[in-house]
């Protein structure tokens, strides 16, 4: 069974409002880590930078402005499947991406063929995680 969904889709970077470069993005989502996508920046000249954002963030930004914070994404346009833009901040710096929003759906649209949403919680074993959990801290506990 496949257990994530891949795509690489061309976004622009926008630099400036004269300035912009496309670029390619990987997207990922997996199955182990149900709520959440990863994008996979591959700036010119540097190293590839990776967001992981909810799902759901993704998928509510294609048709109207969401996410605070670090993640914002809007779409450009009132009409259906306009462009989207993408931006994501740490501190005071800022980069905004513009994408086409058909690759994105069908992104989506195979992640819910994988884990329809809605059904995450279905996959994340959280008792087994808060044992894991509690047993590190009782742990440090005892050795401390």
């Amino acid at each position: 069974m496949r257990e994530s969904v891949q795509a690489e889709v061309l976004m622009s970077f926008l630099v400036s409002e004269e300035l912009s470069f496309r670029i390619p993005v990987e997207l990922r989502y997996e199955m182990r880590d149900p709520y959440a996508v990863r994008m996979t920046f591959h700036l010119p000249g540097d190293a590839p930078v990776t967001w992981a954002f909810g799902r759901e963030l993704l998928l509510d930004g294609i048709n109207a402005p969401s996410g605070d914070g670090d993640v914002r994404i809007a779409p450009t346009g009132p009409e259906d499947l306009s462009d989207v833009h993408i931006r994501l901040q740490v501190g005071a710096d800022r980069a905004l991406f513009r994408a086409s929003a058909p690759p994105l759906v069908a992104f989506l649209d195979r992640t819910d063929k994988l884990v329809p949403l809605g059904q995450e919680c279905t996959l994340a074993d959280f008792d087994e995680h808060l044992e894991e959990a509690l047993g590190r801290i009782l742990a440090e506990e005892n050795a401390g």
